[in-house]
């Protein structure tokens, strides 16, 4: 299933999207990079199972940051289940995108006008080699769950190096996920 452009969308929109603040449940932390300490940037949020995966990524000196790894800290994926409500969002450091845009999904099979952002499940088109990540609590490969395209312009895109592409993973059992990227 592809995730075309669906137009802009709220900040707190409970459908797929890129941008605006994560749903996340009571208590939440927003999660800072382990190497430069900053908050990372809200990417994407993913409805999936009774709740939602969000996405986030150091842009806070970006290239400094190891931001393309699933495992060095300065990215991070959840999985949040429950009740879910906007975050609030901290004052300090590159932690929003500049615009919010709805993906809709749309049928690999059918052509479209829109602009093709990613898409769910299949299996990842990797652009050097596979990096399927282990899951941190069993260690097994994790499930892919969406891919992301850098975007169509520079308010709504990620900045993945200059034509890289994001990958998100989940551990359903676990309830963990997992994000990097690739260029």
């Amino acid at each position: 299933m592809l995730l075309v452009h669906g137009g802009e969308a709220v900040a707190d929109a409970p459908e797929p999207r890129t941008g605006g603040v994560p749903l996340v449940p009571d208590g939440f932390v927003w999660p800072n990079c382990r190497e430069c300490g900053g908050s990372l940037q809200f990417l994407a949020h993913l409805p999936f199972d009774r709740g939602a995966i969000a996405v986030f990524f150091c842009q806070n000196d970006p290239g400094m940051c190891d931001d393309w790894d699933a495992t060095a800290g300065a990215n991070r994926a959840f999985v949040f289940k429950g009740q879910l409500s906007a975050a609030t969002v901290p004052a300090e450091g590159v932690t929003l995108l500049g615009a919010v845009t709805a993906l809709r999904p749309h049928p690999a099979d059918t052509p479209t006008a829109e602009p093709v952002l990613g898409r769910l499940g299949g299996e990842p088109a990797w652009i050097q080699g596979d990096e399927t990540p282990g899951c941190p609590s069993c260690a097994v490969r994790m499930t892919f769950t969406a891919e992301f395209e850098e975007g169509c312009d520079v308010a709504t895109s990620a900045n993945f190096g200059g034509g890289g592409r994001g990958y998100v993973f989940h551990c359903r059992p676990c309830g963990e996920a997992a994000f990097l990227w690739q260029r």
